[in-house]
């Protein structure tokens, strides 16, 4: 299942992204908001990594103006690699090589049919492990408040 949220500035791609998912036949759960009216991109990065943590949703998509305050949102959660992406190629690394949990897309920086290009090629992409693993054990490392170990 793939979480999807977003503030009222990426309602209308997240919406697009929505009819994408459902067309690819994606199992989904929608976490907000339901409108363009003025709401905080906290509340809804928190909701959606949140579902991550448990284990309700496997990978997210998040909205905002321009996908970085989102972003910053959902990467304070304890196990979130989420990754603001543009472009095909950094999406895709952004899987194969930090194994991203979470995409970010700014809505007046990306339109809806790279949305769905990108989120395409990500949901299709995957972790390629090795040398990679350790570089994810580096930052599990940080993220528990402890200097990552070197080779």
């Amino acid at each position: 299942m793939i979480a999807v949220a977003s503030d009222h500035a990426g309602f209308e791609l997240k919406q697009e992204i929505i009819r994408f998912l459902e067309e690819e036949n994606f199992s989904f759960r929608d976490f907000g908001t339901d409108s363009t009216a003025s709401c905080d991109y906290a509340v809804y990065a928190y909701k959606a990594a949140k579902a991550i943590q448990s284990g309700e949703c496997v990978r997210g998509i998040l909205v905002c103006g321009t996908g970085i305050g989102i972003s910053i949102a959902a990467n304070k959660m304890k196990g979130i690699r989420c990754a603001v992406c543009s472009d095909c190629f950094s999406a895709v690394l952004s899987r194969e090589h930090n194994d991203s949990n979470m995409i970010a897309f700014g809505s007046r920086v990306v339109g809806p049919g790279l949305a769905r290009l990108i989120t395409q090629m990500w949901l299709d992409a995957g972790f390629q492990g090795q040398r990679h693993q350790r570089r994810i054990d580096q930052i599990n490392d940080i993220e528990n408040g402890q200097a990552p170990k070197e080779l």
